[in-house]
This record gives structure tokens, sequence and C-alpha cells, in this order.
């Protein structure tokens, strides 16, 4: 990898930390279409091991907050899931995974955003664990499932809530993967040297958060998903 391409990654890995860490998701959106685009290679499992830190300080900067129920339900869904995106990982070529990475963040973008204001039930819950598992273990991406089961739940609920429902499916993931031998030693080599920039955006991210809720929040997530998904296909 190139100084340059090394310095995009690193720039894009604070700016997606700090956004995450804001607003509770835009991450994986953010930075995958420039990963894919410098180096489909180290999709998903860069980021993958790069949100468990990110995640599990989210979690706990607020995690009187957790909706400990939806967790719950959303895990048995992303186990699930894990399966059948490691089976996509394994069939698709890196051009057929960046038009899955961006059509699957567009569509489920548009229709969080078109989607009336619920409260998501046990089965909602499930079945978005479901789609996430697919989605994420297949292209790194999660959170617009997430987003649409979340985004008309107050800030906080919403940010630490979606944290650990990302933790548990991203070990989950990683493990999965690992097993497969789709984790390879360069890509973790590549991963460790990018941890001092997600750590910088993280923190950076304390002095906003708190600032964010309510339509501006839901607004924020879910145009960050349009975007990132039309610059993946258009690059693909």
């Amino acid at each position: 990898m190139s100084m340059l391409a090394f310095g995009v990654i690193a720039a894009v890995v604070l700016i997606s930390a700090f956004v995450q860490g804001s607003t509770g998701m835009g991450f994986a959106m953010i930075l995958a279409p420039v990963v894919t685009f410098i180096d489909p290679s180290l999709i998903p499992v860069m980021l993958l091991v790069l949100m468990i830190p990110l995640n599990l300080y989210i979690a706990a900067r607020e995690r009187e907050h957790i909706d400990w129920t939806g967790v719950k339900w959303i895990s048995v869904g992303r186990f699930a899931g894990t399966f059948a995106g490691l089976w996509i990982l394994v069939i698709v070529n890196l051009h057929q995974l960046a038009l899955l990475i961006g059509w699957s963040t567009l569509i489920a973008a548009v229709v969080a955003l078109l989607a009336p204001k619920f409260t998501p039930n046990k089965p909602v819950l499930a079945t978005v664990g479901l789609v996430t598992g697919v989605t994420e273990t297949s292209t790194g991406i999660g959170g617009p499932p997430y987003a649409l089961a979340y985004q008309h739940s107050p800030g906080p609920e919403l940010r630490s809530t979606v944290a650990v429902c990302f933790l548990v499916g991203e070990i989950i993931s990683l493990i999965v993967l690992a097993f497969s031998g789709q984790v390879s030693a360069d890509t973790m080599v590549t991963t460790a040297w990018m941890l001092p920039f997600l750590a910088v955006g993280s923190f950076l991210s304390r002095y906003v958060h708190h600032r964010l809720d309510g339509p501006v929040l839901r607004y924020i997530v879910l145009g960050f998903a349009i975007v990132s998904g039309i610059i993946v296909i258009v690059q693909a």
C-alpha cells in the first residue's frame, strides 16, 4: 500500500470514528467505499476489527441507556445471518461484492428513511439481526438495518444499543471468518496501524455526541448511508 493510500484510509478512519461516536452509526458506511476503492481485499475484516474497540467505547460511555431486550433479539437473528453472509463472501468476486455493498446500503437506507414511525417488536428485531448478519459478514456494513429499527429512539439509546449489537455481531463474524480462512496476517497488520487514528476520532466524538438527538440525528445517519451506497455503486 502506498503512503498516499495509507494516509487516505487513516484520515477516513479518524473521520468515521468521530461520526460513529457522535451519531451511533456511519463508520462502515463512510469507510467501506474508500477501502473498497483502494484495496477490496481488506473488506470486511478491517472494518469488523476496527469497530470492536470503537463500539466498546460507545457502549460503555452511554451504558445506562442500552435496550437489552433489543440486543438479545437482534443477536439471535445476527448469529443465523452470519453463515449466510459467509456463503455470499465465498461465492462472489470483488466486483460483485462492491455492488452488493452499494446496493444493500442504499436500499436499506431509503427504506429506513421512508418508513413510518414505529416501535420494533421481537420478530422485527430478530429480522434486523438476520439481515445485518448477512450484510455485515459479507461487506462489513451493518448500520442501515439498525437505523431502521432505532431511527425514532432517543440518541443515547440508539448509540448505546446499536454499539452493543455491533459488538456482539462483529465478534461472531470474525470468529466465523477466521475459522473459514478469510482473515489474513497482512490485513491484520494494516488494520493495527489504523488503531491510533480510530482512537483520536473516538475521543473527539465525546465533545459532540450529547448534542445530537431527534430528527437531526436520524437524517444524518440515514444520509450517510444513502451517499455511501451511491458512491460504491458508481465506483463499481
